[in-house]
């Protein structure tokens, strides 16, 4: 079951020996569903605003939107006037990230989150047959190429086979606009630098070989149809809303493998001893990695001007990133200046499927979408970002 409130309270009912237990299960219940239509779904009351297109206002389906970068993109679109449906398991993302969003646009018709598995290929036909869609957003995915090395059957289905299931009901459905987040792993480790769009794509983990294999998929039924696509190849991701109403928050038990800021930060804050750096004879200047850190302000800004751009039977691919790389190294200092913090740092071996140098040439984007990076100072993106931590010691609660 599935629906704007995304809750399933089957699991709630329970066996009793009495009509009293039962009635007072069922009353419980029933306050529980009232409130939270309340709290977490303003937009309930006007389920047909999002079932019929309106002149005037593009409906946008977020895939992955209680996500790190989907929250960010949903905040932007909201903030342009868009009307939009989040979809999303809770797998990654936070339904507290959901909350603040509908806090913030609580007017009936702007937003509506659907908890739904992308892998369920009835349900997202159901939410594509109840909804209005003008245009789709995919963020949906698993994204950590540790993990990927470690579970690649899962990245495949996640990744491959649900951007499969989305094409399938945009094709169903009629739905003619898709923005697609992908990523420079689909680069490998290209022999010349900076990358651009033409730089041969030979990805050397599951997490980039997924990805790669959902850009082809993309083409392919594109060359199809008259689809409006835009596949979006973004480097590594730091920041966070500058007013501070969102931010990064991982589940604790993916710490291991995530972002290079979120392990800076937990450093900081004491909740791990110190900073794991995992590789230190690469072939770079200080033989740590070399990456080119996009803000996430700058990346969601990038997306809606590719949605903006998009164009019927045409494929933009672009390169999202600042066309600079900074070493890990680099990236530590920043983060130590940013929170004031002496990080302990430890230097391992490196970690599976990581290669040494990767930044971008953006001048692509840059011409035809008349996009360019805003946010490049690393230590600025790193201090926003650090403030949203503190203030948020829990996170969103996750959900």
């Amino acid at each position: 079951m599935f629906g704007p409130l995304g809750m399933d309270f089957l699991d709630s009912r329970r066996k009793s020996n009495s009509a009293g237990k039962v009635i007072a299960v069922a009353f419980f219940i029933a306050v529980c569903i009232v409130m939270l239509k309340q709290v977490y779904s303003p937009s309930y009351t006007s389920p047909d605003m999002f079932s019929q297109h309106e002149l005037g206002v593009t409906h946008v389906l977020v895939t992955g939107g209680a996500g790190y970068i989907g929250s960010h993109a949903a905040l932007r679109l909201l903030k342009d006037s868009y009307r939009v449906t989040i979809v999303d398991n809770l797998s990654r993302g936070n339904l507290g990230a959901v909350k603040v969003l509908q806090e913030l646009f609580p007017e009936p018709g702007r937003l509506q989150f659907i908890y739904a598995d992308l892998g369920d290929a009835k349900a997202v036909n159901k939410i594509f047959a109840e909804n209005a869609f003008d245009a789709v957003m995919h963020f949906a995915a698993v994204a950590y190429v540790g993990e990927s090395t470690i579970e690649p059957l899962r990245y495949y289905h996640n990744i491959t086979s649900n951007t499969l299931v989305v094409l399938e009901a945009m094709a169903a459905h009629n739905v003619k606009t898709l923005i697609y987040s992908s990523t420079c792993a689909t680069y490998g480790e290209p022999i010349k630098m900076p990358i651009r769009e033409e730089t041969p794509q030979l990805p050397i983990n599951p997490y980039g070989k997924a990805k790669k294999m959902a850009e082809d998929i993309i083409i392919d039924f594109s060359n199809t149809t008259d689809m409006a696509v835009m596949i979006l190849r973004y480097f590594n991701v730091i920041g966070s809303d500058p007013e501070g109403r969102l931010g990064e928050a991982p589940r604790p038990e993916l710490r291991e493998h995530g972002r290079i800021s979120g392990a800076c930060f937990d450093a900081a804050r004491g909740i791990i001893p110190g900073l794991k750096v995992k590789g230190t004879d690469y072939k770079t200047a200080d033989g740590t990695c070399v990456r080119d850190y996009i803000d996430v302000t700058d990346l969601v800004d990038a997306h809606v001007k590719a949605l903006a751009h998009a164009k019927p039977r045409k494929v933009g691919i672009y390169n999202v990133g600042t066309g600079k790389g900074r070493s890990v190294k680099e990236f530590v200092d920043a983060c130590k200046k940013a929170t004031g913090v002496d990080i302990k740092v430890e230097y391992l071996d490196r970690r599976p499927g990581d290669y040494a140098e990767v930044f971008s040439d953006p001048s692509k984007i840059k011409q035809e979408l008349s996009w360019t990076a805003q946010y490049t100072d690393l230590q600025k993106s790193l201090q926003v970002a650090w403030k949203w931590q503190k203030s948020h010691l829990n996170g969103y609660g996750h959900g």
